[in-house]
């Protein structure tokens, strides 16, 4: 599989492998871009489920996967898939277990586990050379919990923790950044209302042998308040307004694969969720409103220089 076979629409998979029906909330975007990421993978996946908005894809005794699942702890989610690899690639070296029998080993993981909690076991994992893909829903707050405050929380935003008149005070941790800076075998920016552009990036890690890293971009009605039926729209805002850099790191490179072009104001993009309703009314807070567009034009202004023009 490589990710030449994803040229066209027509090229992604017709059949879904994740059953429907599951108790996430309606227009979800982690389950948007879980279902897509799962169908490239094939069947042949064992998920490692950290405690999160994704424990509730399963209900005892069911999952709504065709494969294998495992449930660990908000922070053992690494640990888990380190004894899984070590588990099947020691049946391998006994003859009891061959390759096509053989799993792809993902860590599922919402964004308060893959940049705080969990931080230091994915470290580890790294540093071990752990073969395995590392799957981050962000949802930028711990969504199953309220929507508190995470790392991935970006600036100015309302959580159950920062309902101040402010929002948040600080900005999201760059995790790509992070697992870059440890030269992992790969690390990539996905959403699921951009289909083509992640299943090239999920069929290209699934190729490559190491640690690899896929952060999804999860739009959340419930804590970022708005209409499920808009969760596509806001994913395509967020790329289109430049908040949402679509980018992979591979080979000590890093390249964007998706460019916004002649960028809209962030304005478009915070003007859909409640979340951000305070920085427009009773009163417009421009300090914030510039802070946020300023930093996104500082982002790309440093592309522009490193990779060339955009659009």
């Amino acid at each position: 599989m490589t990710k030449l076979q994803f040229e066209r629409m027509k090229d992604l998979p017709s059949t879904h492998l994740l059953g429907a029906g599951t108790t996430l909330c309606a227009g979800c975007g982690g389950l948007q871009a879980l279902k897509e990421i799962y169908d490239v993978l094939g069947p042949k996946t064992v998920f490692v489920n950290a405690a999160g908005c994704m424990t509730l894809l399963s209900v005892y005794p069911f999952t709504p996967f065709q494969g294998s699942w495992l449930y660990t702890s908000m922070a053992s989610a690494p640990a888990g898939a380190q004894g899984l690899r070590d588990g099947f690639d020691i049946l391998k070296s006994k003859g009891q277990l061959s390759a096509a029998e053989d799993l792809e080993v993902v860590v599922l993981t919402g964004d308060g586990a893959a940049s705080g909690i969990g931080l230091s076991a994915t470290s580890g994992a790294i540093d071990r050379g752990l073969d395995f893909i590392y799957l981050c829903y962000d949802n930028e707050g711990y969504g199953n919990t309220g929507q508190q405050t995470s790392p991935e929380t970006p600036h100015g935003a309302r959580t159950a923790t920062d309902a101040v008149a402010m929002g948040f005070p600080g900005n999201k941790k760059d995790l790509f950044a992070i697992w870059a800076a440890n030269r992992p075998a790969y690390v990539a920016t996905v959403v699921g209302c951009e289909p083509l552009d992640l299943s090239r990036k999920i069929a290209k890690a699934h190729d490559l042998k190491g640690p690899r890293l896929i952060i999804a971009l999860s739009p959340c009605p419930t804590g970022w308040g708005y209409d499920p039926k808009d969760t596509v729209e806001i994913g395509r805002l967020a790329v289109k307004c430049g908040i949402w850099p679509l980018k992979e790191y591979v080979d000590g490179k890093v390249t964007h694969t998706l460019r916004p072009g002649s960028r809209w104001p962030v304005e478009k993009y915070l003007k859909t969720q409640r979340r951000f309703a305070h920085l427009f009314e009773p009163r417009r807070d421009d300090k914030i409103l510039w802070e946020i567009q300023d930093r996104v034009d500082r982002y790309w202004t440093a592309v522009e220089e490193l990779e060339g023009g955009v659009g």
